[in-house]
């Protein structure tokens, strides 16, 4: 049984990230247009540590799984390893051109679920495999879908913890592509991966994370300190 909670600020890394993975290749990459007249930044180097011009890490990268229909009513679902929270209640992400991009700009809305240990074989066959060469992918995963009923997208039951979006903002670039804002409208979770106050536990969850320096996936969970609170301290030495 799903239990409609309260949408909480915490759930995703904060700020707008660049997203999308329809190949192992695409998850490495970025949609940075270079402009060649640009004078690039002479780098020097941080001594006494390793230096890396010109690459990122930026962790943690949540494995967002973005549910949605086509024209046909037909489910598809794909991961976007690079997405984030933008808002107290607003998700982004930007994609290329992909069956997802031309499903979210016709219904103008979708769900977002979060790989975990239990599927990540599945979650990691939504990123490789395109709804384009395999229209029916989501049931050769073995995975069911309850219609949303507060957006025109699917749920996909295996997956615990589902956010219903609704689109906001999307702007299409020349190639196909699109960066997407979405509203969270509700949020449910199962009840096997709330605590005992109801509120979503990561460690029951146990959700995975995108590890660009190696192309790996992580497990979330472990707590490591009270937000708010393992500050306090300093804080209070420093009064003393």
């Amino acid at each position: 049984m799903k239990k409609n909670i309260k949408i909480f600020a915490a759930l995703l890394s904060g700020a707008l990230l660049t997203a999308a993975c329809g190949s192992k290749q695409q998850a490495s990459e970025t949609n940075v247009n270079e402009n060649p007249t640009e004078q690039k930044t002479e780098v020097k180097e941080v001594e006494g540590r390793k230096n890396f011009a010109g690459q990122a890490v930026i962790t943690p990268l949540p494995a967002i799984m973005i549910a949605t229909w086509d024209a046909n009513e037909n489910p598809d679902v794909m991961m976007a390893a690079w997405g984030g929270q933008c808002g107290p209640k607003h998700i982004c992400f930007e994609l290329s051109a992909h069956k997802t991009t031309e499903n979210i700009k016709l219904k103008k809305a979708f769900t977002i679920s979060f790989a975990t240990k239990g599927d990540i074989v599945q979650s990691d066959y939504f990123g490789i495999v395109s709804a384009n060469d395999v229209p029916d992918k989501v049931k050769k995963a073995g995975f069911t879908i309850t219609r949303s009923p507060n957006v025109d997208a699917p749920i996909i039951n295996e997956y615990k913890l589902t956010l219903e979006c609704k689109v906001v903002k999307l702007e299409e670039d020349e190639n196909g592509g699109a960066r997407v804002v979405g509203e969270v409208v509700n949020m449910s979770a199962d009840e096997s991966v709330l605590d005992e106050e109801g509120k979503v536990d990561l460690e029951k969850l146990q959700p995975v994370v995108f590890d660009s320096a190696k192309n790996l996936y992580r497990i979330v969970g472990e707590k490591v300190g009270e937000a708010w609170g393992s500050g306090k301290a300093i804080q209070e030495a420093e009064v003393k």
